[in-house]
């Protein structure tokens, strides 16, 4: 399948839900599901697009991973662009687009973090500035625009200011070691919560200090990969290597978990939450 799909971008109109995988709103799994499915070639090559990310304007971004590109797709025209990256060989992988529609991407082959500016095209890249800070991973900003990321080899997570110079990088170390963090998001209160894709913990950073908090999971086997984080700042997380989906109330440290349809094997990887607080 990995052939067949890996140039391939994909949109979903779904027209029926009823409980589909809304495992917190129900418990019952229906199949009568009308989803529509659309596909686009991109011009990569060697293909691969990755991490799709919503611009301001309502453009699809995407990281071409082997071919060292980032893409830009516009649903309107169906039209894409790409734009070669500076860096050969950097390894494109997280994207994320701030209020201002710049687009800034993870370059984790090469230790750093790019940002594209649309209406010049101008690229702009951030090194890292600790050699062990390997594979600069996943992003998300705060209101005032300051930008948290995940550094998953190197065991790091990191803030980049985008108005300063040299992006004024900053590093630290969860308590675990090579615990891997991996995905990023903030809560209502901008506190950003990251999962330790190689250790059973969530984590949290106080945003002043950029101290540290675990959450330990209750399965030692348990490896979270991607979080969402729901409106009441609960935490959701795929379990990867369990094939679990798992809800953490951070101001308790209980933790809830729901077995997936799949199986054991299914290993979920991508989460999200809907407006009416669904989970996917």
């Amino acid at each position: 399948m990995l052939s067949k799909f890996s140039r391939t971008f994909l949109t979903l109109s779904i027209a029926t839900i009823g409980a589909t995988i809304a495992l917190v709103h129900a418990g019952a799994i229906v199949d009568n599901v009308d989803v529509k499915i659309e596909e686009w070639l991109t011009p990569s090559t060697p293909p691969y697009p990755h991490d799709p990310a919503v611009a301001p304007d309502g453009s699809i971004w995407y990281t071409g991973q082997r071919a060292n590109v980032v893409g830009r797709f516009d649903p309107a025209t169906q039209q894409f662009k790409e734009f070669a990256l500076p860096t050969p060989k950097s390894g494109p992988h997280g994207i994320v687009a701030d209020k201002a529609g710049n687009v800034w991407y993870t370059g984790n082959a090469a230790s750093l973090i790019g940002k594209i500016d649309p209406k010049t095209e101008k690229i702009t890249e951030y090194k890292m500035p600790d050699p062990k800070a390997r594979d600069p991973h996943t992003m998300a900003f705060n209101s005032a625009g300051l930008m948290y990321f995940t550094v998953q080899a190197g065991n790091l997570v990191g803030t980049l200011d985008p108005k300063a110079p040299d992006g004024a990088i900053k590093l630290v170390s969860p308590p675990t070691a090579n615990a891997r963090p991996y995905g990023i998001k903030l809560n209502s209160k901008e506190v950003p919560f990251f999962d330790e894709f190689n250790a059973p913990n969530i984590g949290s950073i106080e945003p002043k200090t950029l101290k540290i908090t675990e959450y330990p999971l209750p399965d030692k086997a348990a490896r979270p990969r991607r979080i969402a984080i729901a409106k009441d700042d609960t935490v959701y997380y795929g379990d990867y290597a369990r094939g679990f989906l798992g809800h953490l109330d951070p101001k308790t440290g209980k933790v809830e978990e729901f077995a997936s349809p799949g199986g054991p094997q299914c290993k979920p990887y991508a989460i999200g939450i809907t407006s009416d607080g669904a989970v996917w």
